[in-house]
C-alpha cells in the first residue's frame, strides 16, 4: 500500500516541478486536443478494450457509484474508477454491474442514492465527492458495506479519515488536495501586477472551506489578497459573481461543486469585465479558465478503482488502507482566452504545459 503522500512545495520547486510533470508536449495540434479529451460516455467501451488482455477476477460484483454533481472532473473520476477497476480484471459488462446515480448537487438526493444502493445489495459504494462520500458511509457503516471515494479534498475535515491518515471505519478513498502554493505562483507568473483573488465557494462544502483557509494562509507570501464571496446555492452565483468581478484583479476557482456546476455562467461574467479566471483542473480550462495548475481527474479515478479492486478481491479491507493523494499536478493553458484576454501565457509555463488549447469547449 502507498502512503499518502502531501502536494505541498514551497514556490521555487513547486514551478520547477512543472517541467517534469507534464505527460505531453504542449503543441496545440487538434490530435493533440482530442487526444486529451476523455468523456465519461466512453467509460464503458474504453475499459473493457484496455482490460481484453487481464484475466477477470474470481466472482461477481456490484458496485454501486454515487455522483454528487455533473461536470467535467468528477466525470473524469468516474470513467477512471472504472478504468482502474479494468484493469484490475474486474470489467462492466462482465462481471461488474454497475448501478449509477447523480445526486445533482442536493444532499437529500445523495442520502436517497446511498439507501437505494444498499437496498440493491451493492457490494461496494463509490463515492464521488465530498458531500455525496459523507452520505455514503452515513447509511453504510450499520450495514457493513464498504465505500471508497474520490475527489474528498479534505478527508480528515470531512471526518472520513482520522488525523494520520487512518480510516474512521470501513470508507478509503482518494483526495484531490489542491496544490495552492503552485496555483498562487502560476498566477504571479501570468499577471505579475495583479493584487487581489477572488473565489467564490459554497459555505455548506466543507472541502471548499478547507481551501479557502489555505489559499488566505499561503497567498501574502505572493503578494496576493485574497477576495472570498461565499454562496449557499446556485441561485446565489450570479449576483455574487457581479460583485466579485468589480472587486479583484482576477478570479481562482476551486474544485467547489456548487461553483463548478455554474462556471459558465461565472465565466460570462468575468469575461465582459476582463477579468480573467483560473481553473482548478484540465476541464474548466478546457471550457474558458485561462490556466491551472492542476489534477489529472482520470488518473485519480483510476487510482480509486485500484483502492476498490483490492477490497472487492478481498486483498484487504476498507479499514486498512489510508486515503491516498495523487502526486503530479500540472499546468494547463488555454491560448483562445489568453488572446480574448490580451495575455500572452509565459514560455516557462507553456514550455512545459501538459495540454495548451486553441479553443474555448462549449457543451
Amino acid at each position: 500500500m502507498r502512503k499518502s503522500v502531501k502536494v505541498m512545495a514551497a514556490a521555487m520547486a513547486a514551478m520547477m516541478a512543472l517541467a517534469g510533470c507534464g505527460s505531453k508536449t504542449a503543441e496545440t495540434t487538434a490530435a493533440d486536443t482530442t487526444a486529451a479529451e476523455t468523456t465519461a460516455e466512453a467509460a464503458s467501451e474504453e475499459t473493457t478494450t484496455e482490460a481484453a488482455g487481464v484475466e477477470l477476477a474470481d466472482g461477481e460484483y456490484t458496485v454501486g457509484i454515487g455522483q454528487f454533481a455533473e461536470h467535467g472532473s468528477l466525470d473524469n473520476c468516474r470513467t477512471g474508477f472504472l478504468q482502474g477497476l479494468a484493469d484490475e480484471g474486474i470489467v462492466e459488462g462482465r462481471n461488474l454491474t454497475v448501478l449509477y446515480e447523480n445526486a445533482q448537487a442536493d444532499g437529500g438526493t445523495a442520502s436517497q442514492i446511498m439507501n437505494n444502493f444498499l437496498s440493491k445489495k451493492a457490494d461496494l459504494i463509490c463515492a464521488i465527492a465530498t458531500p455525496i462520500a459523507q452520505s455514503a458511509y452515513s447509511a453504510a457503516k450499520d450495514a457493513g458495506v464498504p465505500v471508497i471515494y474520490t475527489a474528498v479534498t479534505d478527508p480528515v475535515l470531512a471526518e472520513l479519515a482520522n488525523a494520520d491518515g487512518t480510516p474512521v471505519g470501513e470508507i478509503t478513498g482518494t483526495s484531490d488536495k489542491l496544490p495552492v502554493e503552485s496555483q498562487l505562483q502560476m498566477i504571479r507568473t501570468m499577471l505579475p501586477d495583479a493584487k487581489t483573488i477572488g473565489i467564490m465557494y459554497s459555505t455548506s462544502e466543507i472541502n471548499s472551506v478547507s481551501a479557502i483557509e489555505e489559499y488566505k494562509e499561503a497567498a501574502p507570501e505572493y503578494g496576493f489578497e485574497i477576495v472570498e464571496s461565499g454562496i449557499s446555492s446556485t441561485a446565489d452565483i450570479p449576483l455574487a459573481a457581479d460583485a466579485l468581478v468589480e472587486k479583484v484583479d482576477c478570479i481562482n476557482n476551486l474544485t467547489d461543486n456548487t461553483v463548478v456546476s455554474s462556471l459558465p455562467v461565472i465565466l460570462d461574467k468575468a469575461a465582459k469585465k476582463n477579468i480573467p479566471v483560473f481553473g482548478s483542473e484540465i476541464e474548466q480550462v478546457k471550457i474558458g479558465c485561462l490556466a491551472a495548475v492542476g489534477l489529472d481527474y482520470v488518473s485519480l479515478g483510476e487510482q480509486t478503482g485500484k483502492m476498490a479492486a483490492k477490497v472487492l478481491k478481498g486483498e484487504k479491507k476498507a479499514s486498512e488502507m489510508n486515503f491516498e493523494v495523487i502526486e503530479e499536478a500540472a499546468f494547463y493553458g488555454n491560448n483562445k482566452v489568453a488572446e480574448n484576454l490580451g495575455i500572452t501565457i509565459p514560455a516557462e509555463l507553456s514550455d512545459n504545459a501538459a495540454a495548451l488549447f486553441d479553443e474555448i469547449t462549449t457543451n
